[in-house]
């Protein structure tokens, strides 16, 4: 678990993606964890994302797309947010266990 500025948020996620084999992912959660988007590598070039907070949704999403997608998302689900917390996820179950909220 680290605890990322958001400024640098998208920075330090691209290059953490790259490293990650099919079923895993990434969970970025609010300060307080009552919000969070997951972003699961589905194959080569796709990604599932998951968001839990102001909106229930998932969407897949293309490589080329993602920046973009994700900038979006971090600006809708996190607005008054300066720190971000990233928890790296091995399997999608990992997403249904309960995080501790503050």
């Amino acid at each position: 678990m680290a605890l990322v500025n958001i400024d640098s948020l998208i920075r330090t996620l691209l290059p953490k993606l790259e490293k990650l084999s099919p079923p895993q992912g990434i969970e970025l959660l609010s300060y307080k964890r009552n919000r969070s988007i997951a972003v699961l590598l589905l194959g080569d070039n796709t990604f599932l994302v998951r968001e839990r907070g102001y909106r229930e949704a998932e969407q897949v999403v293309d490589k080329a797309g993602l920046r973009k997608h994700l900038k979006s998302l971090i600006k809708y689900e996190f607005p008054r947010s300066r720190k971000i917390r990233l928890y790296q996820i091995d399997t999608p179950q990992d997403l249904e266990n309960p995080r501790n909220k503050l």
